[in-house]
């Protein structure tokens, strides 16, 4: 983790706020910027935790706050500890401690025993992720919830993990993913919260969307990669600093592109191709569109690369869709609150009524992809080469990236189709 310091900003202050308001020791706007009020709230922690107080956050500050990052602790058993009173220590429950020690007998707990007690939220829902927040994220997701299974579909052009995230043992199976483009990581929040809070439900033996979770755990499997895209997520939401190599070379594909903001209107992949216009689904033909346009090089948006599949991350989905048995997908977009079900003249059995179902559930409307967006998609390929239902969901509406103030709603909209995606 960085050392932060009056002065400092970007997302890793963004992460210190949210998680300072998070235990009410910060009440300001989360804006990314280490200003007196930030300062005065590390400050107010510290002395309440102990530490020196001098308003710099260094790794003895990041560690007492790691367990308002990551929702747990690992806690060590006193002699007159129960499992109640621990659960009340902490505003968790009985369930869901036990939920986070499957391999411990919890009838009887004995002093020294070292237990995961999971309290609060994990999940970001109030900044923009970088891929580091997620890889954290996910982590704790497994740690709190060990029934749930997570690993890597491959890598970035710059190394990042690309993880996966399975909930179910059913034999249906469906995926979904997000941040496919760089500058629409609000879906990758969208992905993440329904994790957390489906995980909950099962954990709580609840319902969600009105489904019994274990239920559905136990018939379906969905399989989410939650950032398709890191390092374009990574470029947009201010992972880079702006004398980084990494940084410089984007900002200079960029300025051959004058009409389109940097880093704000940045849609690819590092390497300026744009990961949805990667596939084997008419590939030319989106060329033909794009080459139009004026997308004859790397550029921040709609360049289709020089050939179908030359990137790896389009690559390690198309290799993660070809190795599974997806009954359905989803692919998350921004924005425009619509659904596209179909591509060319591929229509899937029972794929319009599903997307009629999804828009009653969401209030988004059923509509035809603009032509000049509907080739060489994720979607379109996976339609395409399977005939069976797949869906882009443009979610939120207004310019991108949008707000993270929109996520809310964008949840609330969408909790249907996730479930429902599963069930149908």
């Amino acid at each position: 983790m960085k050392v932060l310091f009056y002065g400092s900003t970007g997302p890793y202050v963004e992460l210190l706020q949210s998680t300072l308001k998070k235990i009410s020791f910060f009440l300001g706007n989360i804006d990314g910027n280490f200003g007196m009020r930030t300062r005065n709230s590390v400050i107010n922690f510290q002395n309440s935790f102990g530490l020196i107080p001098d308003g710099i956050v260094g790794t003895n500050t990041w560690n007492a706050l790691m367990p308002y990052i990551n929702g747990y602790i690992y806690y060590t058993v006193k002699p007159d500890d129960s499992l109640y009173s621990i659960a009340e220590k902490y505003n968790t429950s009985i369930n869901n401690i036990i939920t986070a020690n499957p391999s411990l007998n919890l009838s009887i707990i004995y002093p020294d025993q070292i237990l995961v007690v999971p309290f609060g939220n994990i999940v970001l829902t109030n900044i923009n992720y970088i891929s580091n927040f997620m890889d954290m994220n996910i982590s704790s997701l497994k740690i709190v919830y060990p029934f749930i299974e997570t690993g890597n579909i491959g890598y970035s052009i710059l190394g990042d993990n690309i993880p996966y995230v399975k909930i179910g043992r059913g034999q249906k199976q469906v995926l979904y993913t997000a941040s496919f483009h760089a500058n629409e990581s609000i879906t990758t929040n969208l992905l993440m919260k329904f994790i957390e809070n489906y995980c909950y439900s099962i954990s709580s033996g609840g319902t969600i969307y009105g489904f019994d979770a274990k239920n559905l755990f136990n018939t379906v499997s969905i399989y989410i990669v939650p950032m398709v895209n890191p390092d374009g997520v990574n470029l947009v939401n201010g992972a880079f600093s702006q004398d980084s190599t990494t940084y410089n070379r984007a900002k200079l594909i960029s300025s051959n592109f004058p009409a389109i903001p940097f880093p704000s209107g940045w849609k690819a992949n590092i390497n300026g191709v744009d990961l949805n216009l990667q596939f084997p689904a008419e590939w030319e033909k989106a060329k033909e569109i794009k080459f139009a346009q004026g997308y004859t090089q790397p550029a921040p948006r709609d360049f289709v690369g020089y050939g179908p599949l030359t990137e790896p991350e389009s690559l390690a989905i198309y290799n993660f869709a070809l190795t599974h048995n997806f009954r359905l997908i989803l692919t998350y977009h921004t924005q425009g609150q619509e659904i596209y079900w179909q591509f060319l003249n591929y229509e899937p059995e029972g794929a319009l009524e599903i997307a009629n179902i999804f828009a009653d559930a969401s209030g988004y409307t059923v509509a035809n992809v603009p032509y000049e967006s509907g080739f060489a998609g994720f979607k379109d390929w996976f339609v395409q080469n399977y005939n069976l239902p797949g869906f882009t969901i443009e979610a939120g509406i207004g310019e991108n990236p949008l707000p993270i103030s929109q996520f809310d709603e964008i949840y609330n909209d969408n909790i249907g189709i996730l479930v429902l995606g599963a069930v149908l």
